[in-house]
């Protein structure tokens, strides 16, 4: 099956309006043609619609008959997605639509990233924008430039271009979650150069792989202890370079700050004398890794390939040094909240390492709901790279969004959950980096919650948006939008 049996999926309007948008590249820092595509659709309907300095768009819809009187209401989703894909698939996300299948009650993509997130929310405002049967209040959509690296868009929305008093997030990835507070982040790299030594006779090369892990996103999925291919590769450096004096040429590891890196590949030499022994020791732990990651990361895979020995290596101190610095680096869950349960305080990702031609680099994303928390990580994983001379830069830090458990919205979600689903929704703050927190530094007193569709695997390929789900929340998001309160 391909996108064609996308449309024949119900509600139609939201999954016609998903496949159009996954028809059009829209990477992150790349979004012109999607921001077109946004600018386009609102003025074919007539409606308001402009861009402003920054390149997030926004779309106004009038309220509809009987409802002049309800607060007015923002719609906020991000345009951009992720891009990561299978080793094994060819794909160009520059040019190429997401290519995607139908699997039972899930849809996913062939090889990549599906781009639901956050692009059913998008579809679900283009459906409601569109709608002519569809009571609401006033709406004004807006969707944001660059969520994934950097949240550039929500942070350049100007004050006073809204006027809306409620936001609606639809940035939450369970359908029975409704998000009230979320983690702020800020980007580490370290960087250094370093001397490339020439290689001396009787060596040997290798090619090591680490690959096969999940993967997924470094907020929401942190707390799963999922593999991190820098973190496991660099344990065969530490092994490999205590017995055997293995010297690294170059590594590639990891991608995006967002993503839990799901491969790592590295070029190694090895004194030749010593090179059946040291596959022999190699295998064996790859063997004792697997075993440890069995039940969660099942299809791990370590492959060495022996190749003519590597014409440089770093230098032998600095090789040293960034071992150790990798084998301290904080990753995963640093501390869980005090005080509301089962929530992911703080956490690192070492999301990216990059050696060769002369140069390091290692790039982390530090979350937390806890400024100090997230001051006193990032100040522990700066230690660990400056203590071996790298230089360590902090940015694109973005706040927190505090949970405010009176919240006028909040009580309408819950009401109207427990209606229509006649259960309890999880009322929870997540680990994720959610744009409410920086909208909320020019917009203070708008009311706003978050929630959506049932999405697994984010930042990964394995990502997966429910059918199911997503007719669920559609009938949420109407029957919302019904009893929003009256403007007082």
């Amino acid at each position: 099956m391909g996108n064609s049996q996308i449309y024949q999926l119900q509600p139609v309007s939201v999954w016609k309006n998903f496949a159009d948008l996954n028809a059009v590249p829209r990477p992150s820092k790349k979004e012109d043609r999607v921001i077109d595509f946004m600018k386009q659709f609102g003025e074919n309907l007539g409606l308001e619609t402009f861009v402003d300095h920054v390149g997030n768009v926004i779309i106004k819809k009038p309220a509809t008959i009987g409802m002049h009187d309800r607060k007015a209401v923002i719609l906020q989703s991000h345009l951009d997605m992720v891009h990561q894909k299978n080793n094994d698939t060819t794909f160009n996300f520059d040019e190429q639509g997401i290519q995607m299948q139908i699997a039972g009650d899930w849809v996913k993509a062939q090889g990549t990233t599906l781009g639901a997130d956050n692009g059913l929310g998008v579809a679900t405002i283009m459906a409601l924008l569109e709608s002519k049967n569809i009571p609401h209040p006033a709406i004004e959509a807006l969707f944001t430039i660059d969520e994934e690296t950097g949240m550039t868009g929500a942070m350049g929305l100007k004050g006073g271009i809204l006027n809306g008093d409620i936001l609606l997030n639809l940035d939450t990835e369970e359908d029975d979650e409704i998000g009230v507070g979320c983690a702020g982040g800020i980007d580490i790299t370290a960087t250094r150069t370093y001397k490339e030594e020439p290689v001396e006779a009787g060596k040997t090369g290798f090619e090591i792989v680490v690959n096969g892990l999940q993967g997924g996103h470094s907020g929401m999925e942190i707390h799963k202890g999922l593999g991190n291919a820098n973190k496991i590769i660099n344990r065969l450096f530490t092994d490999g370079f205590e017995n055997y004096g293995i010297r690294i040429s170059s590594i590639n590891g990891g991608g995006l700050r967002n993503a839990i890196p799901r491969e790592s590949v590295a070029c190694i030499n090895i004194d030749s004398v010593h090179k059946d022994a040291f596959l022999e020791d190699m295998n064996e732990l790859a063997e004792t890794i697997k075993d440890e990651y069995k039940s969660i990361d099942p299809d791990l895979k370590f492959t060495f390939t022996e190749a003519e020995a590597y014409k440089t290596v770093i230098d032998l101190g600095v090789q040293e040094g960034f071992i150790r610095a990798m084998q301290t680096a904080w990753n995963g869950v640093f501390r869980m909240s005090p005080d509301i349960a089962d929530l992911v305080e703080t956490s690192n990702n070492v999301a990216r390492v990059s050696v060769g031609n002369g140069k390091i680099e290692v790039l982390c994303l530090t979350r937390s709901s806890v400024e100090s928390t997230r001051i006193d990580l990032a100040n522990t994983i700066r230690s660990a790279f400056e203590l071996i001379g790298c230089d360590v830069e902090f940015s694109g830090e973005y706040p927190g969004w505090k949970p405010n458990m009176d919240s006028a919205i909040l009580k309408v979600l819950v009401e109207k959950y427990k209606k229509l689903n006649n259960a309890e929704p999880h009322v929870a703050a997540c680990h994720a980096g959610l744009e409410c927190g920086i909208l909320g530094q020019n917009y203070p007193d708008v009311d706003m919650i978050s929630f959506g569709p049932t999405i697994k695997g984010a930042h990964s390929p394995d990502e997966r948006v429910s059918i199911s789900s997503v007719q669920k929340f559609w009938i949420f998001i109407q029957e919302i939008l019904k009893d929003i309160p009256v403007r007082v």
